[in-house]
């Protein structure tokens, strides 16, 4: 079995990339409502702020800041991406399960960076703001919704 290695910093603040498992698809956008409210419903149940965040049709990168108390980002990703695909299945899309009963929505694993100062959170900041347009999705950052 693989062991990931991943920071455990309570109060950390972290950049993540958390992509789907087909990434050509648009899920995300299309359904971006049910993104959203999996997040809010997540955030509620256990905190955390969101510094910075794009939603694009296929992957997200956001920026989170924990509790002083708290470092389990895995978690809070685990429960966002089950309840996204609950809410998928409740809006009517037919997704079948593997062995493990797992929607192949989402790849299984995602990628995070501990900020390590304030110029390292500008710099993930801005790469957040620009991604739409790096991926061509529009011409100005201002354009983009998500």
């Amino acid at each position: 079995m693989v062991h990931y290695r991943r920071s455990r910093v309570s109060g950390g603040t972290f950049f993540f990339t958390v992509a789907l498992r087909d990434r050509r698809a648009d899920t995300l956008v299309r359904y971006v409502d049910a993104l959203r409210d999996a997040v809010k419903h997540e955030q509620a149940r256990r905190p955390f702020v969101i510094e910075a965040m794009v939603i694009l049709p296929d992957h997200i990168h956001t920026v989170w800041t924990l509790p002083a108390s708290d470092a389990d980002f895995s978690g809070r990703w685990r429960a966002i991406k089950s309840d996204f695909v609950r809410r998928l299945q409740a809006q009517g899309m037919a997704l079948a399960a593997n062995a493990k009963g797992e929607h192949a929505v989402w790849q299984r694993r995602f990628w995070e960076h501990q900020i390590r100062d304030e110029d390292d959170l500008a710099r993930h900041v801005d790469y957040i703001h620009i991604n739409p347009v790096k991926h061509r999705l529009v011409e100005r950052v201002v354009d983009w919704r998500w």
